[in-house]
């Protein structure tokens, strides 16, 4: 039993370069590091795109905020929403533009609510035991989640109606930050991903989608979690920290991760 314990682990072997493993086998550079060369090409189209980008972003601001408001005013006729569609004035020099979002009566959790969310967020978290180790990560992920909803059953436990936030002003903030996010992306990608060597249509292609995938998605978030802040404010501080602008952010990791998996432009 040690002999094949021993023939199975072996040794490092003495001078072994910070390129191989414990084992000995070769670390491999990561091909993005391995394509890196930021020449005056790269570095000239990285800022050219940018550029274009923000000005034609800047350009469409006002009819995206239109295509938002109609949406939501579409959906509220629609989907069985007690809200209001309301609006918030922003001034960019000479840029003005009204941010569409929806105003909800803050309710607090009654009895049933607030019972029943308990329940679930407790089972939830003891079926995370349960999972395989193959997924520990999902486990540790959701047993986070379910803690933010805990220190909220928590807090209206005891306080309440000393909560400060309503989710009229959570849905005017999470519109504003979408729009931002937004407007910075060309920016972002400029940092981040212009400066690898892809084709000048790649880069182009990977800015428009994740820009359009972002208009799209934002009013459709607002409408979900419009839907679950009728029934209480009891699910605000989840829907903040975790499911509000964070996921945004992962959406826009997401689709850099995807263009990363792109075949770089071949060498002349």
């Amino acid at each position: 039993m040690r002999d094949s314990i021993a023939l199975r682990v072996r040794p490092k072997p003495a001078g072994t370069p910070a390129s191989r493993g414990y084992r000995g086998s070769i670390i491999s550079m990561h091909r993005a590091l391995a394509q890196f060369d930021l020449g005056a090409l790269n570095l000239f189209t990285g800022i050219w795109l940018c550029v274009a980008f923000t000005f034609i972003w800047l350009e469409l601001l006002g009819p995206v905020c239109r295509f938002w408001s109609r949406l939501l005013g579409w959906a509220l006729w629609q989907l069985p929403l007690q809200a209001q569609l309301a609006f918030a004035e922003y001034h960019l020099r000479s840029f003005t533009f009204e941010v569409p979002y929806l105003e909800i009566q803050p309710v607090l959790p009654d009895p049933l609510i607030w019972s029943s969310t308990f329940g679930i967020t407790l089972l939830a978290f003891g079926l995370t035991f349960f999972l395989s180790d193959r997924i520990m990560p999902v486990a540790y992920l959701v047993r986070g989640i379910l803690l933010v909803q805990a220190s909220a059953l928590f807090y209206f436990a005891l306080w309440p109606s000393q909560f400060p936030h309503t989710p009229g002003s959570y849905m005017q903030g999470l519109a504003s930050a979408g729009l931002c996010l937004i407007s910075i992306v060309p920016f972002l990608f400029a940092c981040t991903y212009y400066i690898f060597a892809f084709a000048l249509w790649k880069k182009a292609v990977l800015t428009m989608l994740t820009m359009a995938h972002l208009v799209l998605f934002f009013p459709l978030q607002m409408l979900v979690e419009a839907l679950i802040l009728e029934r209480s404010v009891l699910f605000l501080p989840v829907l903040y920290i975790v499911f509000g602008l964070p996921l945004d952010v992962l959406l826009v990791i997401a689709f850099y991760s995807w263009g990363m998996t792109w075949s770089f432009r071949k060498a002349r």
